[in-house]
């Protein structure tokens, strides 16, 4: 006689369970709810398919679309096309700057659309937003670029609670911590040095010098325990100083980025399918150009050029490592960023592609 009430109970219970939302928070405090793991988003950034994958053995499998004017780079995205031809089926939601077709994401039936902290400060962006939500469409925001340090753990577990992969989520989340926290543990002590240093991002010889205010490489410097001079000069994300400033500055370490897209504008190459030979030459040029070549940090060796697309995704703790080796080789005389890279790889990432990460001056 008391068989009966004990199923109905079970069979309540088990209804609740399946009626039970995924929620998180997002990196604005926004409480997202989906019925189930999200399997038909939509990504603000298409170079996010690599932070998907860093949780899931077959993230294009999750993706109906994409805006464009963040891809993959070109060699990496051929990878995941080697592994995933399926990639090829992902529509495109918008290609210029911040440009997003609502009607566009409306018509694929996402259960979820990322977006990033830069479009929260977009007004165009955030009608966008409204008129998705007020189509029944959860947003989610996250952010690997504006402040990296504050936001890249809590940005991992929003997308790892969003489409159902907290447990590997919270695993590289471990591997990162570990690395950052003892790079910050090692610098602990306010009596170390902390050198002055320039960031030129997009290095190129001519055009001299875009660099970074607060964010971004801004935040990858004072973690490894050095001073962007950068952001005496500028306030935004993004800035340029004339040569001449560079010079009167007279940094400890000049530390420029490159990549494959500075291949034309005869600048600093590197990245992803770019060979060290080529990689070394693009670095020689740039820092025997007029100008760059008397500076002291040149002078003395303290120069290097690192791949600018560690930027927008949290392998940026290799960077990290090898910025706090740089500027600190006594402190940091273990560490093996390319070790980290290669477990990246190994452990989490469903693709890998070599490459030329960093380059310094030849002895």
């Amino acid at each position: 006689m008391f068989l009966r009430p004990l199923i109905a109970a079970a069979v309540l219970a088990l209804a609740g369970t399946a009626q039970a939302d995924v929620t998180a928070t997002d990196i604005l405090g926004r409480q997202v709810s989906l019925p189930e793991p999200a399997h038909r988003i939509v990504l603000g950034e298409g170079r996010h398919l690599s932070v998907l994958g860093l949780m899931h053995d077959d993230p294009v499998a999750l993706v109906a679309g994409w805006r464009l004017d963040k891809p993959l780079d070109p060699p990496t995205m051929a990878a995941y096309r080697q592994k995933f031809p399926a990639i090829d089926a992902i529509r495109s939601v918008g290609a210029g700057n911040r440009d997003l077709s609502v009607e566009a994401v409306i018509a694929l039936d996402p259960d979820l659309v990322v977006l990033t902290l830069i479009d929260e400060k977009d007004p165009a962006m955030t009608v966008a937003r409204q008129q998705l939500e007020a189509a029944g469409i959860p947003v989610a925001y996250v952010d690997f670029f504006s402040h990296p340090q504050e936001n890249t753990v809590p940005s991992l577990r929003i997308l790892g609670a969003l489409t159902g992969a907290e447990d590997r989520a919270e695993s590289f989340i471990r591997f990162y911590q570990e690395r950052l926290d003892r790079v910050r543990q090692r610098l602990a002590d306010p009596a170390i040095p902390r050198p002055r240093v320039f960031m030129h991002v997009h290095a190129a010889p001519v055009n001299c010098c875009s660099t970074v205010g607060p964010g971004v490489f801004h935040d990858f410097v004072t973690t490894a325990g050095g001073q962007n001079i950068g952001a005496e000069a500028v306030k935004g994300v993004l800035g340029n100083v004339s040569l001449e400033w560079l010079i009167g500055a007279d940094p400890d370490f000049y530390i420029a980025t490159g990549g494959a897209h500075m291949r034309a504008r005869g600048g600093l190459v590197l990245g992803p399918q770019v060979d060290a030979e080529e990689a070394q030459t693009s670095f020689d040029a740039l820092t025997s150009a007029p100008g760059f070549a008397s500076l002291r940090a040149v002078q003395t060796g303290h120069a290097a050029g690192v791949w600018h697309l560690f930027n927008d995704s949290p392998i940026h703790i290799v960077l990290i490592e090898y910025l706090a080796k740089t500027f600190h080789p006594d402190l940091f005389g273990d560490v093996d960023p390319m070790d980290t890279m290669q477990q990246i790889e190994a452990k989490f990432s469903p693709v890998a592609v070599p490459g030329a990460w960093w380059v310094t001056p030849q002895k």
